[in-house]
């Protein structure tokens, strides 16, 4: 497999707007080992909640094949999600065969390191899984378990850290939410602690994806807010993104300390350059992070339709889609029904 991320946009289907495709982010599970009060709070996620048996969930075959359709439109880019991606067993079977699709050029994982121990780690880079991103959203262990909210230590996720850069991959990104009120004062420990790490550090403002995390705007950190906080400490500069599109923000140590990222969806829409599509574990289409709705390719597929039949389906969904959430977002839409993060994986 071609490991070279292409810094210019290929030929492919565009949108309503233009936009190519170019990302698939596949959740492979719906169920997750954290409960995190901004994604899978206990009040809906509690003892009682019942998530998809394995016959719910798209096989891994059948996720190879709706990828290798994907390939031919654009697509080059993976990146496997959940829930926590590491509870489905046998993951690196899924990997290998993603890896094997010639088109595919990069794959990443989206996790919160728990279960990422030096076997899993070196099996599924073995497997071909290029890059991780790990969740940490804060440096003290109080409030790291009252964001995660089943007790597990910041520890516990630096050991993950430190074993998913031990495996050699191509790059392992730390992404922290911020949320105000919950762990903004964690901005300058997490900047301090991976400054001159090699690992790069990216904070994501909190967004309004789905209903279930009570959102209000006077809750998020803004990108500048969380700029101005790191150079008043440690100066930073902006830095040109790595291609068109890129979700995060640059920023790089005047001092030679590695970069930082920040996502800023919520005060600097990213809309237009969006080139992301999004698979849930049972098989729905979104076009959006903020979309109510998917598109079953589940049922297409177990119905037995043929690729080309398959390829036009999304190539007509995408070819419609007009999807600027971001850039539109208003306190009526704020409340309207949405997809869940746990869902679709961010």
């Amino acid at each position: 497999m071609n490991t070279t991320i292409h810094t210019e946009q290929h030929a492919g289907i565009t949108d309503g707007l233009n936009r190519p495709i170019h990302d698939l982010r596949i959740s492979v599970t719906d169920r997750c080992n954290f409960r995190c009060v901004y994604c899978m709070p206990k009040e809906k996620f509690g003892k009682g909640y019942q998530f998809l048996s394995r016959n719910e969930l798209l096989s891994f075959e059948e996720i190879v094949r709706i990828v290798k359709v994907f390939s031919e439109l654009g697509v080059r880019k993976i990146r496997l999600t959940g829930g926590e991606p590491l509870v489905r067993s046998e993951l690196e079977k899924l990997v290998e065969q993603i890896a094997g699709i010639e088109k595919i050029e990069d794959i990443s994982l989206t996790t919160n390191a728990v279960l990422l121990n030096q076997k899993r780690a070196g099996s599924l880079r073995d497997a071909g899984l290029n890059r991780v991103n790990i969740s940490l959203d804060a440096m003290d262990d109080e409030t790291f378990m009252a964001v995660n909210d089943v007790g597990v230590p910041v520890q516990k996720v630096l050991d993950g850290i430190s074993t998913a850069t031990a495996a050699g991959f191509d790059s392992v990104k730390v992404n922290m939410v911020v949320k105000r009120g919950l762990n903004e004062h964690s901005i300058l420990p997490m900047a301090e602690y991976f400054h001159g790490s090699g690992q790069i550090l990216r904070f994501i403002e909190f967004m309004d994806v789905g209903n279930t995390n009570s959102w209000k705007n006077s809750e998020v950190v803004t990108a500048a807010e969380i700029a101005g906080l790191i150079h008043a400490q440690r100066p930073i500069e902006k830095v040109a993104p790595n291609y068109r599109g890129e979700v995060a923000n640059r920023w790089r140590y005047l001092d030679g300390g590695g970069e930082i990222g920040i996502i800023a969806s919520v005060s600097e829409p990213f809309c237009g350059d969006c080139s992301r599509a999004r698979l849930s574990a049972v098989g729905k289409l979104y076009t959006c992070l903020f979309a109510a709705d998917g598109h079953d390719l589940m049922r297409l597929v177990r119905d037995g339709v043929s690729d080309t039949e398959l390829s036009d389906k999304i190539t007509a969904l995408w070819s419609g889609r007009r999807d600027r959430y971001s850039e539109t977002r208003t306190t009526e839409s704020v409340l309207r029904p949405k997809v869940e993060m746990s869902h679709i994986g961010g």
